[in-house]
This record gives C-alpha cells, structure tokens and sequence, in this order.
C-alpha cells in the first residue's frame, strides 16, 4: 500500500507522527468508453463553453455560481488563506461510547501506521481505547476539506473512520411514517420468529458478489472465443401478499429447512391464530343437520355433469 498523507495525532500533550493508508477498495470490472466498429478508445478533451477553444489544466480555476446565473471565480490564492489547522494534524476532541454513533455517519477507513519514532505512543493509544471499549472523536483535513472522524482498533491497527456532518445527513421525510398502522401480536410474534430462524453470526467471507464473478465469466469467453450460455432461471413474481401470516409462516419454515432444522412452528402457529381455528369448528356444526336436502340436491349433480361434458 501507499501512504496518502502524512501528519500527527494530536493526544493530549502527545504527538504522534502517522501515514494514512486507504483501508478499502471496491472492486469492480472496469471499462473504457469505445467506438463499437473498431473499439477505438474514446477521449474527453476540456473545452470551454463560450468558444470551445480546449483549456489546459493550468488555466482552470473554480468558479461558484450565484443565483443570478452570474460566477465568482476564487483562485488558489484565494484558498491559500483560509485556516485549516488540521491539514497535517488528527485533533483527538475526546472519547465516547462507539455505540452512540449512528452508522449513516461514516464515509470512509483509513488505516494509520506509526512512523518509526512514534511506534510506543501509538501503541499506548491504541490500548487505552481497547482498554475503555471507546472510540476517539477527531478531527482532520483530508484533500483541503476538513472532516470529522474516529478512531478505533482493528486487528492491532488504528483505523481512522471519516464521518459526514450532520447538516449533510437527509431527514427521511416519508408520508407512510405518519400513517396508522395496526400490527396484530401474531403477526409480529410470527415475524419475531423469523428473525430468529435466520438469526445467525456475521462471516463477510461467506458473501459473494454474484453479478461480479458473471460478468467477468463473461469477459473470460469473448477472450477465449467460447459461446456464453445463459441459464435461464424462474423470476419471483410481483405482487401484494395477501395473508401476512401465510407469508411469514412459509419464510420461518423456508429458514428452518435451509438451516437443516425440523420445523418446529406447529405449536407457535396453533397459539398465534386461536381466531382462524375457532369459527371453522361451527361451520361444520352447521352443515351436519341437512340430510333432508339430499334428494333435492341430487339433480344439481347431474346439471354439473352436464356442464363438464
């Protein structure tokens, strides 16, 4: 790996020189933009709109635009002065729970290492947070924009999690939260069930990205000039569910089958719908007493012989 930045964490009285190292990577099949005849390689040039005369790279300024339509153009000079004291430095503010962090909050990892004199400051921190079970909050200027982040341990290491602000964080503002919605205890006692037969521990290595590994199976026989042959497989259908209960009683047993379990939901079932068991019990009280009718029902039969032939 290679180091992106270089800086101090800034501990109380203490400083401790550090890289930065991105912790992740996406990976994905890239492509570049082609001609379909040829597949000669397609360029972008800068241009600007005014005359489309090509500008070079030098000559590129930022410009914010106002609402009038009219654009402020800043310089680098401009930027040169603003403060940012955090440019080389991670500013320890102080240490909380990580538990009281929402997860919307982080952006992005980065793994610390010590620089070679500051390896038993570094260590020391890192205890003290394995020791406390807190995180640190800090704060750091990345690439000239200054980001709130924390700080915590992962396999011996320090991992530097940047987070967004608040004010860049969006109120989900949806017309069915102020909706009435009654959930009968059945179907919440049925779908507690649920989560428990696929209730299970994280392993990340047991995911896979499927549409990933088939594209590049894809790419794999345009190379070796093989036919791609795609499987077709049943797409789920659409549509509303009817029977909540029907749904989430298929799911747990669906869950339990592909865990290897017997399913077991007999007796949960029998005490969750007491209401659907007892009305059929008079129906067929109801239907006993109408021998009487048997005789007068008989053509009936013969009709809807008649009618399947």
């Amino acid at each position: 790996m290679r180091s992106i930045w270089k800086g101090t964490v800034s501990f109380g009285l203490v400083s401790i020189g550090v890289k930065l190292y991105t912790a992740t990577e996406e990976k994905d099949v890239s492509f570049h933009q082609v001609r379909r005849s040829d597949a000669s390689r397609i360029r972008y040039k800068r241009v600007a709109e005014s005359d489309g005369a090509e500008v070079a790279y030098g000559d590129i300024a930022k410009g914010y635009q106002l609402p009038s339509g009219e654009t402020v153009v800043l310089n680098d000079e401009d930027f040169a002065d603003l403060p940012l004291p955090t440019a080389r430095t991670v500013d320890v503010l102080q240490f909380v729970p990580a538990d009281e962090i929402d997860p919307i909050y982080f952006a992005k990892s980065y793994y610390l290492e010590p620089e070679q004199n500051a390896v038993k400051p570094y260590v020391l921190l890192r205890e003290a947070l394995t020791e406390s079970g807190k995180v640190g909050i800090v704060k750091v200027a990345i690439r000239n924009r200054e980001q709130l982040a924390t700080l915590r341990v992962r396999l011996g290491v320090i991992v530097m999690e940047t987070m967004i602000w608040p004010d860049e964080v969006r109120e989900p503002a949806f017309g069915f939260l102020d909706q009435d919605v009654s959930i009968r205890p059945q179907e919440l006692q049925m779908a507690e069930s649920l989560v428990e037969s696929m209730a299970g521990h994280f392993d990340p290595d047991q995911f896979t990205d499927n549409y990933r590994e088939a594209l590049q199976e894809v790419i794999d026989a345009k190379i070796d000039g093989r036919e791609v042959v795609e499987p077709e497989e049943a797409q789920p259908t659409a549509g509303k569910v009817v029977d909540l209960m029907s749904a989430l009683r298929a799911s747990v047993e669906a869950a339990k089958r592909g865990r290897g379990e017997v399913s077991a939901v007999s007796k949960s079932i029998a005490a969750a719908e007491p209401a659907k068991k007892a009305p059929a019990k008079k129906a067929a009280a109801k239907k006993a007493p109408a021998k009487k009718a048997a005789a007068k029902k008989a053509p009936a039969k013969k009709a809807a012989a008649r009618k399947s032939a």
